[in-house]
């Protein structure tokens, strides 16, 4: 599909605070976070000019949400307020640096309004993954949107229990046009195969993808296309571990930027490679330093 760089992104999904906890201290640090939020906030952060679609509650989470978008000069047009559903958080445990997640049930962005969403383009992107999908009213408008005409949809595939069901996120892969996913989501969702690169190339063929991206930790990642082309990167060269939570945000928002800007199929996934692992060097998902970005545009422009 061609996609009108003209656009702007459409990203869908939850917006929240990732809550870890600090087994010295018995505190809890707050960390903005959820897939969608990180994949907009890298996004904007490499001038893609997303619209973030979500829901907040009108509380001082949701308040700092607006704060800290506000900062960065994100655009909050159909940011959505709740004055009955809090602000989504989760409780985050790391074990040897990989994360586990709580997330607490009902709340605003699970509550996002079909009847004020944007109208999308004709040509253009929209992102999200499949906890936007977990309960009735936004997975609602989340099919209002993506039964618009002409729209590419980037499915990121995060499996979270209990929130999510093999007949459910199979309708969501149905009629995407790319799809993200890790090693283990592959070998849940994909036909059987000898390899990963056979389980994607089927899951490719089965669902009429344009392509599906796989991320597979130590062993690199891995890119199969509708027109026969396959790629494999090796391991990845992490410099710095803090934790993993958001890499593979970090991964999606840099393959969604090579789709935008039509970069050779190698160059994105390397690119995609090289950021997520810059991201498990810091405490969360995204980084509010500019230079921490601005690194990146410039080697890659």
């Amino acid at each position: 599909m061609t996609l009108d760089s003209s656009h702007h992104p459409l990203v869908f999904g939850e917006v929240l605070f990732d809550r870890f906890a600090d087994d010295a201290t018995a505190q809890a640090t707050e960390v903005l976070g959820g897939a969608p939020f990180n994949v907009a906030w890298h996004l904007h952060a490499f001038a893609q000019a997303p619209h973030l679609i979500s829901r907040i509650g009108q509380d001082a989470l949701g308040e700092r949400i607006q704060a800290a978008m506000t900062e960065q000069g994100m655009d909050q047009t159909w940011l959505q307020l709740d004055a009955v559903h809090p602000t989504g958080t989760v409780e985050v445990s790391l074990t040897h640096g990989e994360p586990s997640y709580d997330i607490v049930a009902e709340r605003a962005y699970d509550f996002i309004d079909a009847a004020q969403l944007p109208a999308p383009a004709p040509g253009g992107l929209l992102y999200h993954g499949t906890l936007a999908a977990r309960h009735p009213v936004s997975a609602a408008a989340l099919q209002q949107l993506r039964a618009a005409t002409g729209l590419a949809v980037f499915v990121d595939v995060n499996l979270r229990e209990p929130w999510w069901t093999l007949e459910q996120v199979s309708d969501l892969i149905e009629g995407a046009t790319w799809i993200k996913l890790n090693a283990d989501e592959l070998r849940l969702l994909a036909p059987a195969g000898e390899s990963p690169v056979a389980r994607a190339q089927r899951l490719v063929e089965q669902r009429g993808l344009s392509a599906a991206f796989v991320t597979m930790g130590a062993q690199g990642a891995l890119a199969v296309t509708a027109q026969g082309e396959t790629l494999q990167l090796g391991p990845p060269q992490v410099e710095r571990f803090v934790d993993a939570v958001g890499a593979g945000d970090g991964f999606a928002s840099v393959l969604i930027m090579g789709l935008l800007r039509a970069w050779p199929l190698q160059i994105t996934l390397k690119r995609a490679q090289t950021f997520a692992s810059a991201i498990v060097g810091q405490r969360g998902a995204t980084s509010r330093d500019p230079a921490f970005y601005q690194a990146f545009t410039e080697l890659w422009n």
